[in-house]
Parts: structure tokens; sequence; C-alpha cells
């Protein structure tokens, strides 16, 4: 592998710490897919994060850190997005000992239309994306291409010197030009995610889905990017698919 190899810390049907074990000697890094909200968290006790940096040391693991997904840093209401950013940065405070090589950051809720709700909703984020930086090092805040135009958040992003996270599922699911985003944005890229589109529409499943030429231009564009170190997330969410995209990815590098 050009890069490191991970996934994320729900593969089989447990809690975070029964998955770093299973995943322990399989990669080389997980993504600690987290949440926290009035009706449920799964943000870790104190005990269990110390455990789990002995798994890491133990096992050279490296971790990136999902921020929860249910945080809104580009709402216009004020106090709808200082709250969004108390939820993050109380993750980054437990988590923080881990030495996370990314934290993975979503900026939601881009308005479809409008001028105007675009440049406020690009105000706030860039409000948001002052707060992380001045409480954690730029250069892990990774933020994540979702659904909409990356262009729309390019300009606050490389403002902020802060890296890229280039989902390929997020792309590929939308109709976007993948090797155009790579063109623009992988010398920028610390973290991809990686994961199959089915016929039904479906992401985050296995790379059977997913073309494998494309996988092939995406490994080969990382061995000849000769930047920083990159983490490539198989972001799916079972068993099955975790073997499966393995196979997929073992077959792959044996032809090369």
């Amino acid at each position: 592998m050009p890069c490191r190899l991970g996934t994320t810390s729900y593969i089989i049907p447990d809690d975070i710490l029964p998955n770093l074990r299973f995943l322990a000697d399989r990669v080389d890094d997980v993504e600690l897919v987290l949440f926290e909200s009035d009706e449920y968290s799964n943000l870790p006790a104190k005990a269990d994060v110390v455990e789990m940096a002995k798994i890491a040391d133990d096992n050279g693991l490296t971790f990136t850190v999902h921020l929860p997904l249910d945080a809104w840093p580009g709402s216009v209401d004020e106090n709808v997005r200082k709250h969004s950013m108390e939820k993050w940065f109380r993750v980054m405070d437990l988590m923080e000992s881990l030495e996370p090589f990314g934290w993975i950051v979503h900026l939601n809720d881009a308005p479809r239309n409008g001028h105007r709700a675009l440049a406020d909703w690009q105000d706030q984020c860039g409000k948001s994306l002052d707060n992380l930086t001045m409480r954690m090092d730029p250069f892990l805040l990774c933020i994540e291409t979702l659904g909409y135009d990356y262009n729309r958040v390019w300009p606050m992003v490389e403002d902020k010197k802060c890296p890229v996270c280039l989902d390929i599922g997020h792309l590929v699911v939308n109709g976007y030009d993948v090797a155009g985003y790579c063109d623009a944005w992988l010398k920028h890229t610390r973290v991809l995610h990686v994961h199959g589109v089915n016929q039904a529409g479906r992401d985050h499943v296995d790379l059977s889905h997913l073309d494998s030429e494309l996988l092939r231009y995406l490994l080969m564009n990382i061995e000849n990017e000769k930047g920083e170190p990159k983490v490539m997330t198989l972001e799916i969410f079972s068993r099955k698919d975790f073997e499966k995209s393995i196979d997929v990815m073992k077959r792959l590098l044996h032809e090369e």
C-alpha cells in the first residue's frame, strides 16, 4: 500500500473496544465514528480511551476521529453554531490523548439556492473553522467532500491551512468527476474515504461495487504523490463488507 490502510470502528456488531481488538492486526488506522446527541451517545469513558491508546501502541495503530455528524457549523443561528462547536470540543477534549492522525470535519447543510444564503453559510463555516484552528493544529483538521461542490468551501479550507478528506464514495454517488477532484485536491488530501456504491445507489458498501480502474487510479496517484503520509479508510460498517473489500485490495495489489 502506498498509504496507511484503515477502516471504521464498527466492523463487528459490538462496541468500539472489541472492534479495535478485532482490527488491531488487520489495518494500520481505525476511524473512530463518534455520535453525541440528546438521544444517543457512544463517546467512550476515559478509562476506555486509555485502553484504546494501549491497543494502538501495542499494534502500531493510528486513529482518525470522525467528529459527530449532528452538528451545524454553518448555521446562521449563532446559538446552534456555538452549540455545535461545544459538542466537537467535548469530543476533542476526550480523544486528544490518542494523538489522532486527523479529525474528520463535516461542513454540513450547505444551502441549495440563493447567493445570500450561501454567503451567510460560508461566513458561519469560516467562524467555525476559526474556532477549530484556535483549538487544534489546522494540519489535522480534514474537511470532507460531501454532496455539494467542494469549490464552495475550498477557499476557506485553503485559507485556514486545513487538509482535505477526499471521500471517493461521496463523489461517485453524487456524480462528480473523481479524476477532476483528484487533480485539484489530492495533493492537499490527508485522509481518503473509499467505499462502493451499489446498483440501488446505496454507498458505504464493499469495494466490489467501486470501479477497479478507479481504485487502481487512486493508488497510482497516491504512489506518485510524494507529499505527506495519507490514510485510506475503507468506510464500511460490517465484517462481510470489510473482508470483501480487503480481498479486492489484495487482488489489485497482487496485479500491480
